[in-house]
Formats: structure tokens, C-alpha cells, sequence
């Protein structure tokens, strides 16, 4: 094969194309998913139209240029770095809130101090651990603030035993944000 016969368009630019369709098109998919796990219902659909409007120009390439691996394997390389990109997006966007499991002998009064001065509520309950009477708090953090959260347990002991999971909804819950002026509510709409 000469270089006059390379079909540039062919084994190029729709190889180009369908990567790019399918990175923002599984990209789109990554984060519809995680937005319906989180209970966010009014953007999905946007996301879903957008992501089946990409993949539909990219599956018509790819089928009506069968016989072109390279459009095949752009098909499958844009779904792997949708995939990772979807993610990337995601946990750069830290939406909604995580719900922090601290168990312990007995959470210092200025500490539960310092973290309602800084905007986290947190409630604790008594427990019965393998050596007797501990303390269980919970703190629910916007996910942007989670960082903040676990240096501040850190720093308040070390090697503190807690857990960190999804929270689905916050619902009626009012977390004090006193440098705001006002509060947050419910995923983070501020309210006077």
C-alpha cells in the first residue's frame, strides 16, 4: 500500500471521531448513573438524551465502516477512557453527602465545638464495643468537605476507628454553615 491509497478519512479521522463520541458518551453514562444513584432526578434526563444522541453518530460510523478495525477499536478504547473520565468527573464534582462513623471513648467537648464552629452537626449515641462503653457519632459532610472532616479526626486522635459511606438524601436535616450568613439544607440549596 502507497500513500496514495491510505484512505486518510477511513483509518483516521472516523477512528478519531468514534473515540471521542464514545468518550463523552460513556462519560455522560458514568455520571447518569451515579446522579439516579444519588437521587438527582431532574438532570438525568438531559444526560440521557445528550449520551443516546452521541452514541447513536458513533454506533452509525462504526457499522457502516465495519471492516475497519481501527473504528472498532476507537469504539472500545473510547469506552474504557469514558469510563475512567465519567469517574474522574464525578469525584472532582463531590456531589451530595457522606455520613462519617466515629466510634470512641469519649469525643472532646471543645472538638464537637470546633466542628459546629466549622459547619458539621453531629449527633452521638452510646454503644457497648469489645472493651465495654464507647461513644458512636455521626457526622453527615457535604462530599467537598470530606477532607476537611477526616484531618480534623485525625488531628483529634490517632488512628481514630471510623467509617465513611454514601448518603442517598438528606432530607429535613439543617446543617449550620455560620460562615454563610445563613444555612444549608437539603444537598446544599443555601436558606435564610
Amino acid at each position: 500500500m502507497n500513500i496514495e491509497q491510505f484512505d486518510f478519512v477511513a483509518w483516521v479521522v472516523i477512528p478519531v471521531l468514534v473515540f471521542l463520541a464514545r468518550l463523552v458518551d460513556v462519560s455522560l453514562a458514568t455520571l447518569r448513573h451515579i446522579l439516579i444513584f444519588r437521587g438527582m432526578k431532574r438532570v438525568v434526563p438531559f444526560f440521557a438524551f445528550i449520551e443516546i444522541l452521541v452514541w447513536t453518530l458513533a454506533i452509525t460510523q462504526v457499522m457502516e465502516n465495519l471492516s475497519n478495525v481501527a473504528a472498532l477499536f476507537a469504539w472500545a478504547l473510547g469506552f474504557s477512557a469514558g469510563t475512567y473520565l465519567g469517574m474522574l468527573i464525578e469525584e472532582r464534582l463531590a456531589l451530595g453527602h457522606q455520613l462519617v462513623r466515629v466510634i470512641h471513648q469519649k469525643m472532646p467537648v471543645d472538638f464537637v465545638k470546633s466542628l459546629n464552629e466549622k459547619g458539621y452537626g453531629i449527633t452521638s449515641l452510646g454503644a457497648h464495643g469489645a472493651f465495654g462503653q464507647v461513644d458512636v457519632s455521626l457526622i453527615v459532610s457535604p462530599r467537598k468537605r470530606l477532607g476537611q472532616l477526616l484531618k480534623m479526626l485525625n488531628a483529634m486522635a490517632p488512628q481514630p476507628f471510623y467509617t465513611v459511606e454514601d448518603v442517598r438524601s438528606v432530607g429535613a436535616s439543617v446543617f449550620a454553615a455560620p460562615h454563610q450568613g445563613g444555612f444549608v439544607a437539603d444537598g446544599g440549596v443555601k436558606k435564610k
